[in-house]
């Protein structure tokens, strides 16, 4: 390795149990940012020793900052309310201009917030390349390069096939992670994992008041999210996904943020259906693990002895018309991950 991105991109691969499978980042964004930096400036599309600007809040952040690092950029990010002193503190060190919007009351407001700032710096600064990680689709290509190498692993551990359980987030991750592991043979059915309050797959209208998880939620479309690969929604709330991350180190010692605790709680739910039904393949789930818990020590870690096991949680399942409900609410999406050949895998 020639550079400290590469060793905190690269995630390790985990069996929780029988027939579940953790896929664990340090700092999850980086094989995207990574990926896109490099081809960016492979087609001139940035200059060397160029600015580039994003929004985030948290984890693309860290990612592009390591990524400018290794690259010789300049990296300028606005960010959420819910980049803490130590996320704050390591941007610093990584030479990064860091915008810190204040505290919004919705995801909505915080999100827009961030993208109007983008906009006016561009317009100070028009040699800037705006990064633009929820719409340009150069962010997948880090990821399926990674996908399709986790895809020999994943058969190594005896699954032909698997149920991916993924935030939504930018849709990047989880779009890209679940191509790339069917181009390496797999039969794949993608699980998205929403907070309320996201228009990305129609909660907007139900907000959660205890808002912490707006990193894989959207207040605005974005085009690198391919809503046709998803087979199945799960919208989360800030309780069940606290519940789930509490879980998550109790059950496996594996200390990992809300977006993990959001997944595990999905992954338990994916399991048992599985499980439940008979499969041609050996299938397993695979749920992603995009954050470490260390940037909720207080906000979700403190007081965990009162947090309930994420088991005693359920989703509700939508009925046709209904809109997604508090606190974990579900539905068919009916999209399919086409394999190598492009076959239809539902």
């Amino acid at each position: 390795m020639d550079h400290a991105s590469q060793a905190v991109g690269a995630p390790d691969l985990i069996r929780l149990q029988p027939g579940l499978l953790a896929l664990r980042f340090e700092v999850m964004k980086v094989a995207s940012a990574r990926g896109a930096v490099r081809r960016l400036l492979r087609e001139g599309r940035i200059a060397p020793g160029g600015t580039v600007v994003d929004s985030s809040s948290g984890i693309y952040a860290l990612a592009l900052a390591l990524a400018c690092h290794e690259a010789g950029l300049r990296c300028v990010v606005v960010g959420s309310t819910t980049i803490d002193e130590t996320l704050r503190l390591q941007l610093g060190m990584l030479g990064v201009r860091l915008e810190q919007m204040p505290p919004s009351r919705s995801l909505r407001a915080d999100q827009d917030r961030r993208v109007a700032r983008v906009r006016e710096l561009l317009d100070e600064h028009p040699d800037w390349h705006w990064m633009r990680q929820y719409h340009d689709a150069v962010h997948y290509r880090g990821y399926q390069d990674l996908a399709r190498a986790l895809g020999r692993r994943v058969q190594r551990e005896g699954c032909d096939a698997v149920e991916l359980v993924a935030p939504v987030g930018s849709g990047a991750s989880s779009g890209a992670l679940a191509l790339g592991l069917a181009a390496s043979g797999l039969h794949v059915h993608l699980t998205g994992v929403q907070p309320f309050g996201s228009v990305t797959f129609g909660s907007q209208d139900t907000e959660d008041p205890d808002m912490l998880i707006a990193g894989i939620g959207s207040s605005i479309k974005f085009r690198n999210v391919r809503h046709g690969l998803y087979r199945e929604i799960h919208w989360v709330s800030a309780e069940v996904a606290r519940a789930g991350a509490v879980s998550l180190c109790r059950d496996h010692a594996l200390f990992a943020g809300l977006s993990s605790g959001a997944a595990y709680a999905v992954a338990g739910e994916v399991l048992s259906g599985t499980s439940a039904r008979p499969q041609p393949e050996e299938w397993c789930v695979l749920m992603l693990c995009p954050d470490t818990g260390h940037r909720y020590v207080q906000q979700v870690f403190s007081g965990f002895e009162e947090v309930p096991p994420v088991g005693e949680y359920a989703p509700h399942r939508l009925r046709r018309g209904e809109t997604p409900r508090l606190p974990w609410s579900c539905t068919r999406w009916g999209g399919s991950v086409p394999g190598p050949a492009g076959r239809d895998l539902r």
